[in-house]
């Protein structure tokens, strides 16, 4: 049976109070783009909500492990999209439902591999959304994985001082199944990257379908 979400005595008085503002998938989004991107310099980390807040910065993980945390005490289960490259530089989102379709809330480096509104069917649908926006000079989606965080059981990803490395384990063994995109259109996203990056090296591009459905 999986471990129940912790109450909120569990938490700190600010950590409360951020919780409490932050009731719906769009705010936890603005949020987390409101804070620094964690660029893991000197030292990787795989921080928890708890840490997220302390220290006010984070990368995609935490940032998705930081939503399930805060969506999980409004009454959402705490769900990752999980997706798998070629370059082996893996991206995880938070992933929710409301009235029957699926969005999702993320952090990323980025623009496009930031959340979704709920506007997509299934996972899958979701899940091609961030095709496109995947391909620079070495990534390219290859499969996603919807998985639970409660299958952890009492393991402490919510609020834990440490490293939480298991999550990153589990989620790398986790199976993925196929999300493909076709060799043409994979070429002509790369050159379009290519020509982008040359023309401006320091930016990064929002040029991609689809933009309405961002969050």
């Amino acid at each position: 049976m999986p471990f129940p979400a912790p109450g909120l005595s569990a938490f700190s008085t600010p950590e409360r109070a951020l919780i409490a503002r932050l009731r719906t998938p769009a705010a936890v989004q603005r949020w987390l783009r409101s804070l620094p991107y964690n660029w893991e310099k000197g030292q990787e980390t795989l921080r928890s909500f708890r840490q997220v807040v302390r220290r006010g910065t984070a990368h995609c993980l935490e940032a998705a492990l930081a939503a399930a945390v805060v969506m999980e005490q409004h009454g959402r289960p705490p769900l990752l999209l999980s997706f798998e490259s070629v370059d082996k530089l893996d991206h995880v989102i938070y992933l929710f439902r409301e009235r029957g379709r699926w969005g999702s809330i993320a952090r990323s480096r980025d623009p496009g591999l930031h959340g979704r509104k709920p506007v997509f069917r299934t996972p899958r649908a979701l899940a091609r959304s961030y095709l496109d926006a995947y391909v620079d000079l070495t990534g390219r989606l290859t499969g996603f994985a919807v998985a639970d965080l409660r299958e952890l059981g009492r393991y402490d990803w919510r609020l834990s001082a440490r490293n939480l490395w298991k999550v990153e384990r589990w989620l790398v063994d986790y199976p993925h199944r196929p999300l493909q995109m076709s060799e043409a259109r994979y070429r002509l996203l790369l050159e379009r990257f290519r020509a982008f990056k040359a023309r401006w090296p320091d930016r990064r591009p929002a040029y991609f379908e689809g933009r309405e459905a961002w969050l």
